[in-house]
């Protein structure tokens, strides 16, 4: 049975195994980045064994905090997570995730891998892990990080703050959102405590764009579909597109609040064309209504103003589910409101 973990439990279990392989979600974002390269840092620097799992979706802005942690076994530790014992590795791995809310998150194939600890801040967490450490209220993993890291007895370092900080301000919008709260800007400050250059971070991730990202930008404008009077825009962006515009994952990774910024939208739906016919749904909100929610209704999950879901299908499909969901939320606003 799925235990729910208090952080001296959780470090408690850190602290008696070894031999660590840290997964990431899939589409690998900041903050599971931050946190898997701070976990893997604070595990050696107790003298444990600890690699993060080289997840084939890692983007070249994420590669100076990953450096030097990348497992070099990673076909091994695919065989091992699935229980394929005559080609796994011989080391027997213990396997952690940050930043992971189900099963279906983790890398491609290691959707089997036996989790022994999730450290994750999603309510929609389904307890897939033995154990999980889970807190809703952080506004990222690295929050939960920062706090656990010490309780291993050791000391934030340069390198864990940077990987942190990255964490944190990415899963923000560099402390813009509304899931900002004053535990956010303490972990931050005791990352630039510990040294982390900040600066040059939020200009990496927050200030500097790409000219195929600014044509992104420039066509969404163009083709953005609103409805329920201009509370509702809906972006679509197709695999052609990606290629016409030499768009990478870097450019695209960010841009699902994209129709949030346009005055007066209160929904913003992003529809991707993804592998597999899949049709990728990112849904941010104002907190008048729940991404969630949303998302939910199309077997996907998320924080109350930023959630996603996949849907078979690809696009049209995508399309349909997500605003027979989004016109439901709205519904059930109104209820609520009257």
């Amino acid at each position: 049975m799925t235990a729910l973990l208090r952080p001296q439990e959780a470090a408690a279990l850190l602290l008696a195994g070894n031999n660590y392989l840290i997964l990431s979600h899939r589409r690998p974002d900041g903050d599971t980045v931050g946190s898997c390269a701070a976990l893997c840092r604070a595990l050696r620097a107790m003298g444990k064994r600890a690699w993060v799992y080289a997840n084939p979706q890692f983007t070249p802005k994420y590669a100076p905090y990953l450096e030097g942690l990348i497992a070099p076994d990673g076909e091994a530790a695919s065989h091992a997570a699935s229980g394929d014992e005559e080609t796994a590795d011989a080391r027997a791995y213990t396997f952690l995730s940050c930043d992971v809310a189900s099963r279906s998150q983790l890398p491609f194939g290691m959707e089997n891998a036996e989790v022994r600890l999730s450290i994750d801040h999603h309510g929609t967490n389904d307890l897939f892990a033995d154990g999980t450490l889970v807190n809703p209220k952080a506004a990222a993993c690295g929050e939960l990080l920062t706090d656990l890291i010490p309780l291993l007895g050791v000391t934030l370092d340069r390198a864990m703050a940077e990987a942190l900080y990255v964490a944190i301000s990415t899963d923000t919008g560099c402390f813009r959102y509304s899931n900002v709260t004053a535990d956010t800007f303490r972990c931050a400050g005791r990352c630039v405590e510990a040294g982390a250059e900040i600066y040059p971070i939020n200009r990496r991730f927050f200030e500097t764009k790409s000219r195929p990202r600014l044509a992104l930008e420039a066509w969404l404008v163009e083709h953005m579909e609103y409805s329920a009077d201009g509370r509702v825009a809906l972006s679509v962006i197709e695999l052609a597109l990606m290629e016409r515009l030499g768009l990478t994952e870097d450019d695209v990774n960010d841009i699902a609040g994209f129709g949030r910024t346009i005055e007066g939208v209160e929904i913003a739906v992003m529809l991707r064309e993804v592998e597999n016919g899949m049709g990728k749904v990112s849904v941010r909100t104002s907190p008048a209504y729940s991404a969630a929610r949303i998302c939910a209704q199309l077997g996907g999950g998320g924080h109350p103003t930023a959630a996603g879901a996949s849907v078979p299908g690809g696009i049209p499909a995508a399309r349909k589910a997500a605003m027979d969901a989004v016109a439901k939320e709205i519904e059930l606003s109104c209820q609520t409101e009257s």
